[in-house]
C-alpha cells in the first residue's frame, strides 16, 4: 500500500471490516478499514503493550496514536475511573475509534483528531501508552517521548512498544536519557514494551 497509516486524510478507498479480540479476558469487537494501522488483525505488538499496560485506578489517560483505538479502549473498560483520551493524526482512524468506543459501550474516553499532542494541548496524565509509528522516523516518535516527559505527573507512566528490529533497543536509550531510565516490561514476537516514569521534578525536570 502506498499511502501509509500515518496520513491526516486517506484517499484510499473503503474496506471496512470488523475484528473481534479476546484481551485481558475481555470480548472487544473493532470496526477496522483501509488505510488504517493493522485492519486485518490487532497486530502482535499492541497486543504485548496492552496486555502488560499498568492500569490507572483514576486520573487522565492518553492513547497516542490510537488508531482504530484497542489501547485506550481497554484502558477506559478496565479503569472506569480513570478519563483516558485517544488520539491521531489519521481522520479514519479517528471516526473509526469513536466508532469503536460506541461498539464496546466506552463512556469515560473521548477521541479527538490531530498531530501527536496537539489535541490535548494543556493536559497532563498518569498514564501516556503508544505503539508509536516507527515508520514516521525517528524525529517523530523521539519527539513524543520528549513531550510525554513534560505532560505526564509526577509518577506517571509512559510505555511504548516497537519492533526489536525496527530500532526498539535505540527508542530505549532515547527514553531512558529524557526520563533518566528505561525498562523492558516485556518482549514476544520480536517486540518490547519499554517502560519509563516521570520523576517528581516539575515541568521539564530531569
Amino acid at each position: 500500500m502506498s499511502e501509509h497509516y500515518y496520513t491526516r486524510r486517506p484517499a484510499a478507498a473503503h474496506r471496512p471490516r470488523e475484528v473481534r479480540e479476546e484481551l485481558r479476558g475481555r470480548s472487544y469487537v473493532f470496526a477496522t478499514d483501509a488505510a488504517v494501522f493493522s485492519r486485518r488483525r490487532l497486530d502482535p505488538g499492541t497486543r504485548l503493550l496492552i496486555e502488560h499496560l499498568p492500569l490507572p485506578a483514576t486520573g487522565q489517560a492518553l492513547d497516542l496514536g490510537c488508531g482504530y483505538g484497542p489501547v485506550g479502549i481497554v484502558i477506559a473498560a478496565e479503569s472506569p475511573g480513570a478519563r483516558v483520551w485517544l488520539v491521531d493524526v489519521n481522520e479514519r482512524a479517528v471516526e473509526l475509534a469513536r466508532r469503536n468506543l460506541s461498539l464496546n459501550g466506552i463512556v469515560n474516553a473521548e477521541v479527538r483528531q490531530g498531530d501527536g499532542f496537539d489535541p490535548v494541548a494543556g493536559m497532563t496524565f498518569t498514564l501516556i501508552a503508544s505503539n508509536p509509528p516507527i515508520r514516521a522516523g525517528k524525529r517523530v516518535v523521539y519527539a513524543w517521548v520528549e513531550e510525554a516527559h513534560r505532560r505526564l505527573e509526577p509518577r506517571g507512566r509512559l510505555l511504548m512498544v516497537a519492533r526489536t528490529s525496527q530500532g526498539a533497543r535505540t527508542l530505549a536509550r532515547h527514553m531512558a536519557a529524557v526520563f533518566g531510565g528505561c525498562r523492558e516490561v516485556a518482549k514476544g514476537g520480536g517486540y518490547r514494551v519499554l517502560e519509563a516514569i516521570r520523576d517528581g521534578a516539575g515541568p521539564g525536570g530531569a
